[in-house]
């Protein structure tokens, strides 16, 4: 073996069977609005949020805040604050789409065991601001890919996640009584899957079916 570096280690050889388990899990991540009231382990629920945690960040910032909501209160006006977003935005549509759209469950708020709201920090004291001068967005965009990461870790323990996106920020922000500078990313319903399903509620909905890949690749 070829000696190595300081502080180098042996990269994992991963196997067909793991390519073909890991493509099966991002096949089955799907966003979730069906949940069984069953608890959460707290400490599963803390390793899958330490494995978010490796997630890649600009500059290595790190700059997700994460907001584990438990309070009944504070949940009955974010469920308030869905419904009202919602009402709004069903106003959008017109005729058989409206009416479609008033019958998708869009949001698990009411059943799901665990809620987790994640901000960003827009100029966290980590990273130093390696990375992001000309693109501050990177800072967010990061805690998307934390979050993703959370989701596919949550997957691996059969358990679910739904990112309810109808809500205002502002709202969410007061309601939580977080840093006003914090930017608000996600709200997430996390718990056990009612029903599982392969393919997305939205095209079992006839909402929308997702479109082939070679519609959004371009060359130049």
């Amino acid at each position: 073996m070829a000696a190595r570096g300081s502080g180098e280690t042996e990269k994992p050889a991963f196997s067909d069977e793991f390519r073909t388990e890991f493509e099966s899990l991002l096949r089955w991540r799907r966003d979730v609005r069906r949940f069984r009231t069953d608890p959460v382990n707290p400490k599963t629920l803390k390793h899958l949020l330490e494995l978010a945690d490796l997630a890649p960040s600009v500059g290595n910032s790190q700059p997700w805040r994460i907001v584990t909501v438990e309070s009944a209160a504070k949940r009955a006006r974010v469920v308030s604050s869905f419904e009202a977003e919602n009402a709004v935005a069903a106003e959008a549509y017109q005729d058989e789409k409206a009416a479609l759209y008033r019958q998708l469950k869009l949001a698990g708020l009411k059943e799901a065991p665990v809620h987790l709201a994640v901000f960003s920090e827009p100029n966290p004291d980590q990273g130093h601001g390696l990375g992001r001068a000309t693109m501050p967005e990177t800072l967010a965009y990061s805690t998307v890919s934390m979050i993703h990461t959370f989701w596919l870790a949550a997957r691996t323990e059969g358990i679910g996640v739904g990112w309810v996106s109808i809500l205002d920020p502002m709202k969410i922000g007061e309601i939580l009584d977080v840093d006003p500078n914090w930017q608000f990313v996600a709200y997430l319903c996390v718990g056990y899957p009612e029903e599982e399903h392969i393919d997305p509620e939205l095209e079992r909905a006839r909402w929308q079916s997702r479109s082939p890949l070679d519609e959004r690749l371009f060359r130049r």
